[in-house]
């Protein structure tokens, strides 16, 4: 499962892209301060939410919360929900497979980037939530595998089309529609050094 994403897109990167869409986005909490760099479970990245009166907002929250035993729910099955509270997106530049190692005797995993094909801002589903000594935190939801991520892992995070993005945040498009593997050339992918 996907256990760390990039992002290097500025907060105007982010705006420009918004615009593009006609997504009016707000900063309820003042402008973050977005840094370039690959994010782990429990580190903070970028997500926008719905916020009232139709903005939407651009926060930076936690990813992953505790699950039961403690362990960090980063990645949630999305098959069958439909998601009515706790939507979000999930702003990224790519994210990173990991498969056995090619060459003999080495130990480290192989990694793999997968980004759009034109290098543009990536949207991923996630579900933002409050948590009780943790505050707010997200997760990626994921689906079956499109025929870009099959050859590297049984799952893949649902990546949105932008166009998609508004009725995913704002609940009307449901969750079938928007949820689902990709067609293959959606993803480019790339060795990425370990």
């Amino acid at each position: 499962m996907c256990n760390l994403y990039t992002q290097t897109r500025s907060v105007d990167g982010v705006l420009a892209m918004t615009r593009a869409l006609d997504l009016p986005l707000g900063f309820p909490e003042g402008v973050p301060n977005l840094q370039p760099r690959d994010i782990r479970i429990t580190e903070p990245g970028p997500i926008v939410r719905g916020g009232p009166g139709g903005e939407h907002q651009l926060v930076v929250r936690r990813w992953s919360w505790p699950g039961p035993g403690g362990k960090p729910v980063y990645n949630f099955r999305s098959d069958g929900r439909e998601f009515r509270s706790g939507r979000c997106l999930i702003v990224a530049d790519g994210f990173y497979e990991f498969t056995a190692p090619a060459q003999p005797g080495r130990k480290r995993k192989d990694r793999w980037l997968f980004t759009l094909p034109d290098g543009g801002m990536m949207g991923i589903a996630g579900l933002v939530r409050e948590v009780p000594g943790v505050g707010e935190a997200f997760t990626m939801l994921t689906t079956e595998p499109g025929p870009d991520v099959a050859p590297y892992h049984q799952r893949q995070v649902a990546v949105l089309p932008a166009a998609a993005w508004r009725g995913w945040l704002d609940h009307s498009l449901p969750a079938a529609e928007v949820l689902g593997p990709l067609p293959a050339g959606s993803l480019a992918v790339t060795a990425a050094s370990s």
